[in-house]
This record gives C-alpha cells, sequence and structure tokens, in this order.
C-alpha cells in the first residue's frame, strides 16, 4: 500500500505511547452514576451486530440483561450455551464501535471475544458452508489506523491455532477466508469491488479489520466470523438468513466453538 505521509489520519500517531483516556476509568464513571456492581462479564463474550441472535434468544426466554456490564452506549445479555455462560451484545455495526465496545469488555472481565457479522459476497466459496472465519481483513476503515502502523491487511492472531486445526473437520461448520473491512457500505463501488476480487477478498463487512488491529495491539483474543447473507442486494431476495433470522445457525457455531476454546 503506497501511503503518503501527509494524509491527514496518519499524522501524530505514536503507536508505543498509552493512550490517556482509558476504558477502565469511563466504566467505573458509569458505574458510580449508574449505580451498577463492580463485578465481571463473562469470560467468553459476543458481537451480534445484527441483533437477530439476541432477539431471538430474548423471545424465547433464554437470555437476560447483565447488570455488570457499564458500558455507557450498549446492553449486554446473558444466556447459557452447553452449559457455559456467554456475554452478548446486539447491533455492535462498524469498525470504531466494535472496538469501543472490545476495549470495555477486555477490561470487565471477557477474555474471549467473537464477532459474527453479516457479510456481502465478493468471491464465491467453493462449498455450501455460510460461515467463514476470516484470517485476514483489508484494512479499508480507519479504526485499525490508530492502533497498527499503515499496512493493507491484518491477520487473525495465531494464537486461535486451535481454529485452523479444526477447519478440516466436516463437522466444522466454517471455512477460512479473506475480508474487506469497509466503514462506508454505501460507496462499496464497482471499482473496488473488482480490486478485491482480484486479491481473493472473499467478503465484505465492516468491523474485522480494527477488531484485528486491537487484538494484535493490545494481545487480546478476538475471532471474527462473516455470515455470507447477501450479494449487496444486487437481486430481489437478498439477505436472507435462514432460520430465526439465522439464529439457530450462529448458535451451532458458537456450541462448536466454545467447546474448542475451552
Amino acid at each position: 500500500m503506497n501511503l503518503k505521509p501527509s494524509i491527514p489520519l496518519l499524522l501524530n500517531k505514536d503507536y508505543s505511547a498509552p493512550s490517556l483516556f482509558l476504558p477502565d476509568n469511563l466504566l467505573r464513571e458509569a458505574r458510580r452514576q449508574k449505580s451498577i456492581p463492580d463485578c465481571n462479564v463473562p469470560e467468553i463474550c459476543v458481537l451480534d451486530p445484527d441483533g437477530d441472535l439476541v432477539d431471538y434468544l430474548v423471545k424465547e426466554g433464554k437470555a437476560s440483561l447483565n447488570e455488570c456490564w457499564a458500558c455507557y452506549h450498549s446492553k449486554m445479555y446473558s444466556f447459557k450455551l452447553d452449559d457455559f455462560v456467554i456475554g452478548i451484545i446486539p447491533c455492535i455495526v462498524g469498525a470504531s464501535y466494535a472496538v469501543l465496545v472490545a476495549e470495555q469488555l477486555f477490561v470487565s472481565g471477557c477474555k474471549h471475544l467473537i464477532s459474527v457479522t453479516s457479510a456481502g459476497i465478493i468471491n464465491h466459496p467453493a462449498d455450501n458452508k455460510r460461515f467463514a472465519l476470516i484470517t485476514e481483513a483489508v484494512r479499508d476503515e480507519g479504526t485499525s489506523y490508530h492502533y497498527l502502523k499503515p499496512a493493507s491487511t491484518v491477520k487473525i492472531s495465531q494464537n486461535t491455532q486451535i481454529l485452523f486445526d479444526g477447519a478440516a473437520d466436516e463437522n466444522c461448520p466454517f471455512f477460512e477466508a479473506k475480508s474487506w473491512t469497509t466503514d462506508a457500505p454505501y460507496r462499496e463501488t464497482q471499482t473496488a469491488i473488482s480490486a478485491m476480487e482480484k486479491i481473493n477478498v472473499c467478503c465484505v463487512e465492516m468491523e474485522a479489520a480494527a477488531l484485528y488491529a486491537f487484538a494484535e495491539a493490545k494481545q487480546k483474543n478476538i475471532i471474527c466470523f462473516a455470515h455470507l447473507t447477501n450479494t449487496m442486494a444486487q437481486a430481489e431476495g437478498d439477505f436472507e438468513k435462514g432460520e430465526h433470522f439465522g439464529s439457530i445457525d450462529t448458535l451451532n457455531l458458537l456450541s462448536y466453538l466454545v467447546k474448542r476454546i475451552l
């Protein structure tokens, strides 16, 4: 990537310097103002950008509000999956919002974060699997450049090797893929899409590059999945996710992951 130093986004960056504004301090004040107890969220948390899984769990009486989550901008629900308690936050859309929440999660007791977001298909996968484990993401957003030096892409942490080992399993619900993270979904031009096709990008989404940059910079465990649900509304009948808006399939994916992570 040929980047000019004069690009404003890249100015005044000191990647080794600590931030003066810390999530710990923000949450301290939120707890004080909202009378929230100082307790931990579940060790495994899920970002549900579409909000469909949370809607399903709440409707079925399987999820309840988590009283320990002190974020000003979102609500966390807790539910049980295979005897493990999972925290889940709906409607965390976009790179900056996802990383804001991730920063706060990891100082609130979370140790493993999983994001499962809808994605538009750029290159169709070779099989019928609908979930892509994002192993590399093109950095076409702004947030990642506050955490890592400029580069074309960012990769998933190798701490997730157990997931790569499982990808060959015929029961594995996902395949490995490269994504394109953008923060301007309505500027997905044919020029940009064609460029992504040429570098074997599977899909386009809005969070993975920033989450992986944060994970690398802060040494956190984050796994991003793309649920291949659409071709960017190029035809009627797009955005179909499956039973209960894809909730059953997503729960099966999470069950597979939780057993391997823990």
